[in-house]
């Protein structure tokens, strides 16, 4: 895959528009390129994007678009990084049900897509779809292309989801974790995993870890310790990160407890590196004494070396928009950069590569 080394020069009318802060995580040392996915779109809204390198190379991420979060039109868009820049943003999945006899279409929204490559096999795309995150269903398509074109979307079984907004790992035995939650008017917010060994036809669920009564917690991220243990850091309506850690493969998880990460109720992500050490991209803001979700801004990104202290190396936005700055990917490519992807304002989605090297300086 072709290395990110150049700098983006922002037009001055988009710096007018609020971009000081976009300058000013640009001029990190660890910043390497900070771009938009896309600068217009068929859409007038973007959310929930999802990064993967493919088994060929190539960079993708994956997003839902369209009216508005929860309108019936919204689809899965599709992006590919080739010849040093974005390709336009393809429609791969929609929430068609089926025609009525009178023609009319019948059509969900669908959610938070998630992009992985196996070691072996096809590249897999989850994504949920259904009227809420309280009834939607998890669906699967897969690409054996490199991404260019995708199966015939087809629902996993009743009760699995699939991994519910960040990647899943692969363990030694082959065997896929998807880091999952449920937001069940009737047991609160919980964490599950699914566990798949055949890329996605059977499934084993384990969990869920807590109840609501400890934790509202949802959208947990894998961290992988140079001892074999797990860890996961997730959301919580508790106004901090949670986490719980597993000695076992992810069978069985610890109690989950707080963090000292604030959080607003806002989604995160987090990867381990290649050299041991673990990185987090979040809204670092408290939620408001009201109860109401915290601003989601600023976005920062974190870095730790044992998974419980974290120091915050980079600003990626600071400005307070009406809609912030939300829900990050990351991931770790195979030449050593750090690429993660984040909604700006519900409007575009923003690319940032960091030089793991660099950070902390």
């Amino acid at each position: 895959m072709k290395l990110f080394s150049r700098w983006v020069v922002f037009p001055a009318a988009l710096l007018v528009a609020g971009f000081a802060s976009s300058l000013g995580a640009a001029t990190s040392p660890a910043v390497r390129t900070s771009e938009f996915i896309y600068e217009h779109a068929s859409f007038p809204q973007c959310h929930a994007s999802t990064l993967v390198e493919s088994s060929a190379g190539t960079l993708l991420t994956a997003f839902f678009g369209g009216t508005h979060e929860k309108h019936p039109d919204v689809g899965i868009w599709i992006s590919r990084h080739e010849g040093g820049r974005w390709s336009a943003p393809v429609e791969v999945a929609n929430g068609i049900q089926h025609r009525r006899v009178d023609g009319t279409v019948v059509r969900q929204p669908t959610w938070n897509p998630v992009l992985f490559q196996p070691r072996e096999g096809p590249l897999l795309l989850f994504y949920k779809a259904g009227p809420t995150p309280q009834t939607w269903w998890g669906m699967l398509t897969t690409s054996t292309d490199d991404g260019r074109t995708w199966s015939e979307p087809r629902r996993l079984p009743e009760g699995v989801l699939g991994p519910i907004k960040n990647k899943p790992i692969q363990l030694a035995d082959g065997s896929i974790l998807c880091p999952t939650s449920n937001e069940s008017p009737d047991t609160g917010w919980t964490i599950h995993f699914e566990r798949t060994r055949d890329l996605g036809r059977t499934w084993e669920v384990i969990g869920p870890i807590h109840t609501q009564q400890e934790f509202n917690a949802i959208q947990p991220s894998f961290l992988q310790h140079r001892d074999g243990r797990l860890q996961i850091l997730a959301r919580s309506k508790d106004d901090v990160l949670v986490t719980s850690w597993s000695a076992d493969q992810g069978r069985t998880w610890s109690r989950v407890e707080a963090t000292k990460l604030a959080n607003p109720n806002s989604g995160t992500d987090a990867v381990t590196l290649t050299d041991g050490r673990h990185v987090l991209v979040y809204n670092p803001t408290h939620r408001q004494p009201d109860g109401k979700n915290g601003p989601r801004s600023p976005l920062q990104v974190a870095i730790s070396e044992n998974g419980r202290d974290w120091t915050d190396v980079v600003v990626l936005e600071t400005d307070g928009a009406q809609h912030g700055y939300s829900y990050p990917a990351v991931i770790q490519t195979s030449d050593g950069l750090i690429h993660l992807t984040y909604t700006w304002r519900r409007e575009r989605i923003r690319h940032v590569v960091l030089d793991p090297k660099a950070l902390g300086k």
